[in-house]
């Protein structure tokens, strides 16, 4: 992953000598539970612990010769324990290890991605009950539609994210299983409590059959989960962009002192931030599919899945860390600008109103085919003067408007007001207060 879109706690948790600790920690944790049961000697258990180390450059520089990591890895750490570490890797095969250290790394990169959505939750909750009653405009097809206010906007992804946090949580558990069952998954060499031992110390479950590998269903489904949450991300960051469109300016990233849009054009303010966002969460959907694809191993496994994951187990999580830090930063500075909200919901004319109207007029005993037609024809005649005509006077002035509905009565269906009466309920839904 490129350092431009990392952190540094994710990137972390995939560095080599992250990945060897979590290999050497499982291989000295079996060995505890094979000498336990008796099977290798304790004092071989403890020298592992005692003296066990590795050097990356070492292990790279042995696995240029054999062309296999973990054999690498095992000559590397056997040169520092000495005569002991005959003993270690006994009865397992090297997907115990690979697969086990990634349901490590997984499970830790979840609870980083977590804490990114707690943050983020935090800062669109905030900003929420900030412009709870902002009035601004609710478009559908990109058309004005009715009124809404902006903190209902942010309410609704608000509950989106709570949401993701919970698949999140869901898929945390679907990967975080330990397989320590050998050569075709058969327990055959090695005792299953030595899984149950290993399984409990890295805080894992243990894994009900793996046939050599752990069934990769459920690497599938925990990067599906990630490019939901990528496209959440996107969701927002794509209301954030059109909202900072120059036509409509309702809200904009925030542009620092200093800061320019353009090489060419000095007076640029442009979204960068969410077009990136957009972007990168392009590129955490695309991991979902090659995880969906490692499903379909041959026999009791082959190592098909092995180059993806490499791949996509620290881009996916990296990617989308640094996604949902940008986007709380968007939230927690987002410029917003409710004047401009205001002058978007009048711009035309009042057209925002004609339901209102149209149902008073079937509520006062004109079907509904009519009362439409006598709304509309007045409509679009404020639609094609761009909004110059006001809709009010139009309908006070329509003698089959007027038969039905007083002036007062029309005025109070022009309260903006009105739309905003359940607002405290909604919140209530989203927030639980």
């Amino acid at each position: 992953m490129i350092p431009r879109y990392s952190r540094p706690e994710m990137t972390a948790i995939w560095e080599p000598e992250s990945k060897f600790q979590i290999w050497f920690e499982i291989e000295a944790h079996a060995t505890d539970a094979l000498a336990e049961l008796g099977v290798v000697p304790k004092e071989a258990a403890e020298a592992i612990w005692a003296k066990g180390k590795f050097d990356v450059e070492r292990i790279d520089e042995i696995e240029r010769e054999v062309k296999h990591d973990v054999i690498a890895f095992l000559t590397n750490v056997a040169e520092n324990v000495g005569e002991e570490a005959r003993f270690m890797h006994q009865g397992m095969t090297s997907s115990d290890v690979l697969d086990t250290c990634l349901a490590v790394q997984l499970a830790r990169a979840s609870d980083i991605l977590l804490a990114d959505i707690d943050a983020l939750l935090a800062a669109i909750k905030k900003r929420a009950y900030e412009h709870k009653f902002t009035p601004t405009i609710g478009r559908s097809h990109g058309i004005h539609g009715e009124p809404v206010t902006f903190g209902l906007k942010l309410a609704q992804a608000y509950a989106e994210f709570e949401r993701n946090r919970e698949r999140l949580v869901a898929a945390r558990k679907e990967i975080a299983t330990c397989a320590i069952s050998g050569a075709v998954g058969t327990f055959a060499n090695i005792d299953p409590r030595v899984e149950e031992h290993v399984a409990a110390k890295l805080g894992l479950a243990v894994e009900p059959v793996s046939t050599q590998v752990i069934p990769r269903d459920r690497h599938a489904q925990f990067f599906a989960t990630l490019g939901v949450i990528a496209s959440s991300v996107e969701r927002l960051a794509v209301e954030v962009r059109h909202l900072q469109r120059t036509e409509v300016l309702e809200a904009e990233e925030y542009f620092s002192p200093g800061q320019k849009g353009s090489s060419a054009m000095p007076h640029k303010r442009n979204p960068i931030l969410t077009e990136n966002l957009t972007g990168l969460a392009r590129m955490v959907r695309s991991y979902a599919l090659p995880a969906m694809e490692n499903v379909a191993l041959w026999h009791e496994r082959d190592i098909s899945h092995s180059s993806v994951e490499r791949m996509i187990g620290p881009d996916a999580t990296i990617t989308l860390d640094f996604s949902l830090a940008r986007l709380t930063g968007v939230i927690e500075k987002l410029l917003i600008y409710p004047e401009r909200m205001q002058k978007n919901l009048d711009r035309m004319g009042g057209l925002v109103h004609s339901q209102r109207v149209l149902l008073a007029l079937t509520q006062a005993g004109i079907s509904r085919e009519d009362a439409y037609r006598i709304v509309q024809r007045n409509a679009m005649k404020v639609w094609e003067s761009d909004g110059q005509i006001a809709l009010l006077d139009l309908l006070k002035a329509d003698p089959d408007v007027s038969a039905k509905l007083s002036d007062a009565e029309l005025e109070e269906r022009f309260n903006l007001d009105y739309h905003f009466k359940h607002v405290d309920t909604i919140f209530a839904r989203v927030f639980g207060e």
